[in-house]
């Protein structure tokens, strides 16, 4: 089996829902990722061999295959195929999986690996809503009923349960918010996203023009306090909207070469994929995947958590990665290093490769060595990615 590299990695910054991205078609949104691949890289447009596009909700301006749509609002040649991937909030992130997959077999030799999620103009749930409202039926089928009786798949409901099962307070989850902004707000003061992220100009309510580059969910006047004070999204429970990722317009992507693909196109890797798991688990507690993944990803790849440097762990819920530090017993200092999706947002399909594009770059900012990237899926899946810094 060959390998599968890195070699460019790239993400707009995070739009609020009905902010500066709200003009931004998400076609355009991944057009504009693709060509900042193809600067960061040099190559010929026509070396990729497929766009692998992962997005959520697969409706209206994300419809009809959106990575087809990605491609052709980009500079590549009609000859590129693209194909859309849903694997819920890890869409991109398998999307990577299947590129890396491709590479390493030999099957091709470059590929795009990408996500876009436009939350403000495909609203969260859009497909689902719009068949329910058709008379078309629910996602639930009549046999899921009888194994699942009166069960409501809900991440909301899971991310209380995932609190409640692993003793996490309102108070733990409180500080663990406002970490998250502490530690965005570092990072974007200090440029630590300036490498990564595509700078897009957009057209503000009065009509005049600016570059957007810096994250727009960010709290940059959030206090502890205040975030204490924010109302439970339900009685009795420990979450807020406070401790709750963003919604988020964005798009994401890395460029994925083996070695064949190296040495024609003279890139320089930035980091080696070095072992990818996917699983399945509980689709009612849902969220809690990521920890059974962790550990077969570690136990795969021969590693323990001690091994590695960096770790990614989105924060759909701040009851995700606080549980997930609970189970593995990894160093909180290591973990989501400039921030996450509390702070930065959560453009669901986007935030596979958003996450490895931040990780990428913090390793070498750090220079260390082993990454870990894994995140709660819809339905009770898991992807774990580890990728090592070239």
């Amino acid at each position: 089996m060959g390998e599968a590299y890195i070699v460019a990695a790239a993400r707009t910054a995070g739009g609020k829902k009905g902010g500066r991205l709200k003009g931004w078609h998400p076609a355009d949104l991944g057009g504009a990722v693709i060509d900042a691949l193809l600067d960061r890289t040099g190559i010929d447009p026509a070396a990729i061999e497929d766009v692998i596009c992962g997005c959520v909700d697969q409706a209206g301006e994300q419809g009809f295959n959106i990575a087809r749509g990605a491609s052709l609002s980009s500079r590549l040649p009609e000859s590129v195929p693209a194909a859309s991937v849903d694997r819920q909030c890890g869409s991109s992130q398998q999307a990577l999986h299947f590129g890396a997959q491709a590479v390493m077999s030999g099957a091709m030799d470059c590929v795009i690996a990408m996500g876009i999620e436009s939350m403000t103009r495909v609203p969260m749930g859009l497909p689902v809503i719009l068949a329910v409202k058709a008379g078309m039926g629910h996602p639930k089928s009549p046999r899921q009923e009888e194994r699942y009786p009166g069960i409501q798949f809900s991440q909301f409901l899971g991310a209380e349960m995932m609190a409640k099962k692993y003793g996490l307070t309102k108070d733990r989850l409180d500080e663990y918010g406002y970490a998250s902004h502490r530690k965005a707000i570092a990072a974007t003061e200090s440029g630590k996203f300036e490498d990564e992220i595509v700078p897009l100009t957009v057209t503000l309510d009065d009509g005049s023009t600016t570059k957007h580059h810096i994250d727009e969910g960010i709290r940059f006047d959030a206090s502890l306090e205040g975030i204490k004070s924010v109302k439970l999204l339900q009685d009795g429970g420990a979450i807020t909207a406070a401790t709750a990722s963003q919604i988020c317009d964005g798009a994401s992507g890395v460029m994925i070469v083996n070695d064949k693909g190296l040495k024609a196109l003279g890139l320089t890797p930035l980091a080696r994929i070095h072992h990818m798991t996917v699983i399945g688990g509980d689709p009612v507690i849902m969220l809690e995947a990521p920890l059974p993944a962790t550990r077969r990803a570690l136990e795969k790849s021969g590693m323990t958590i001690d091994d590695i440097d960096l770790y990614e762990v989105n924060e759909a819920f701040a009851s995700v990665p606080t549980a997930w530090l609970q189970y593995t017993g990894a160093d909180p200092a290591r973990l989501n290093v400039h921030g996450g999706a509390i702070a930065l947002g959560h453009p669901l399909g986007a935030s596979g490769t958003k996450l490895m594009t931040t990780l990428v770059n913090a390793l070498h900012q750090q220079k260390k060595r082993y990454g870990l990237q894994t995140m709660c899926e819809g339905g009770g899946l898991a992807n774990v990615t580890i990728v090592e810094r070239l």
